[in-house]
C-alpha cells in the first residue's frame, strides 16, 4: 500500500467514525457506557451489553482505531518525508487534532453532557467538538493531498488562498454549529409533525436549542448559495482544470445538500436522513478545503483571468 493511499483511506475512516458518533448522538445512546472513561461501564468489554452499550462502545472502539490510523500516518510520514516538508506538517497537525478530539469526546462522558442533558453547556461543548472535527477533516484532506505529491517545503512557490474561498470556508462552519444544534434540538424534543416543530421554533417559551434551530435552515440556504457563487466565481478567475473539477464537486455539493436539508425538515429529521445531510456536509467541506488548497497552485495562480481574455479578443477602436 502506498503512503497516498494510506492518507486517503485514514480519512474516509474518520468520516466513518463522525457518522457513528452522530448516530450515537441521536439515538440518545451518550451515556451507554455510563460516566466511565475509557472504560465502559467499569469494564474494558462490556458484558452482556444493552443497545445504546453496544452503540456506543463500537463508537469508542472505531475512534480508537481512527487515532491509530492517524498516528500511523504520522510516524510514516515521518519516516519517509523530509523535515520541512509539507506533508510532515499536515499530519502532525492531524495527529494533535485527533488527540484533542478525543479529549473533547471523553469530556462530554465524564461531565454528563450526554443522553438527555440539554444544558447550554453541552451546547457549547458539541460546538467545540464539531469546530474540532472540521479542523481534524481539514489536515488530514491536505494530507492526502500532499501525499500524492513529491516532497516540498509548506507554501513553497504557491499563492495566496483566495479570501472568497476563506469566506466560503468560514461560512460552512457556521452552518456547521447551527445544524449541531438542530440536531441536538430534534434529539431531544421530536415533533410529531411540521406544524407541531415550526410552533416550537417561534415559541418564546420554548427551550434555547428549539428557538435557536430556526437559524441553520436560513443559515444554509443563505450561505450554501454564497458558496456556490464562491466556487463559480473561483473556476471563472483561475481557469485551471483541477480548479474547475474541484468547484464543480462544491456545486454539486452544494445543490444536493440544499435539497437534503429541506427533505430533512419535511420529514422531521429522521435518523438515516439526519447521517445523510451529515456525511454531505462533511464531503462539501472536504471540497472546499480542497478548492481552497489546489486555487493556490502555481499553475492556477498564473492562469488568466477569463473575463480578461474575453476583454482581450474585443476589437479597441483606433
Amino acid at each position: 500500500m502506498s503512503l497516498a493511499l494510506y492518507a486517503a483511506l485514514v480519512l474516509v475512516a474518520n468520516v466513518l467514525v463522525i457518522l457513528w458518533g452522530a448516530y450515537v448522538r441521536a439515538t440518545g445512546s451518550g451515556a451507554g457506557c455510563g460516566d466511565h472513561w475509557p472504560l465502559c461501564n467499569g469494564e474494558v468489554v462490556p458484558r452482556a451489553p444493552e443497545v445504546a452499550t453496544l452503540i456506543e462502545f463500537t463508537h469508542r472502539a472505531t475512534s480508537g482505531i481512527a487515532l491509530l490510523l492517524v498516528m500511523g500516518l504520522v510516524v510514516w510520514t515521518w519516516r519517509t518525508r523530509p523535515a520541512g516538508d509539507r506533508l510532515r506538517f499536515w499530519a502532525g497537525a492531524s495527529g494533535l487534532l485527533i488527540l484533542s478530539e478525543a479529549l473533547l469526546g471523553a469530556g462530554l462522558v465524564l461531565f454528563g453532557l450526554v443522553a438527555h442533558d440539554a444544558s447550554s453547556a453541552r451546547a457549547f461543548a458539541m460546538m467545540a467538538h464539531l469546530l474540532n472535527t472540521f479542523a481534524l477533516l481539514a489536515a488530514l484532506t491536505l494530507a492526502a493531498r500532499w501525499a500524492r505529491e513529491p516532497a516540498a517545503p509548506r507554501g513553497a512557490g504557491r499563492g495566496p488562498a483566495p479570501p472568497l474561498v476563506v469566506v466560503a470556508m468560514a461560512g460552512l462552519v457556521l452552518i456547521a454549529t447551527t445544524g449541531g444544534v438542530a440536531a441536538l434540538g430534534n434529539t431531544l424534543f421530536p415533533a410529531s409533525s411540521l406544524a407541531e416543530g415550526l410552533q416550537q421554533d417561534f415559541s418564546p417559551t420554548s427551550h434555547f436549542l428549539l428557538r435557536l434551530r430556526l437559524l441553520h435552515p436560513v443559515l444554509g440556504v443563505a450561505l450554501g448559495v454564497l458558496t456556490a457563487v464562491v466556487a463559480a466565481v473561483t473556476a471563472f478567475r483561475h481557469g485551471a482544470q483541477r480548479v474547475l473539477l474541484v468547484a464543480g464537486v462544491v456545486l454539486s455539493l452544494v445543490i444536493v445538500q440544499v435539497f437534503c436539508g429541506f427533505a430533512n425538515l419535511l420529514l422531521l429529521a429522521p435518523v438515516w436522513l439526519q447521517l445523510v445531510h451529515l456525511l454531505l456536509a462533511d464531503a462539501l467541506w472536504i471540497a472546499v478545503v480542497l478548492l481552497a488548497s489546489v486555487a493556490r497552485d502555481p499553475a492556477a495562480v498564473a492562469a488568466p483571468v477569463r473575463g480578461a481574455a474575453v476583454l482581450e479578443l474585443v476589437p479597441r477602436k483606433g
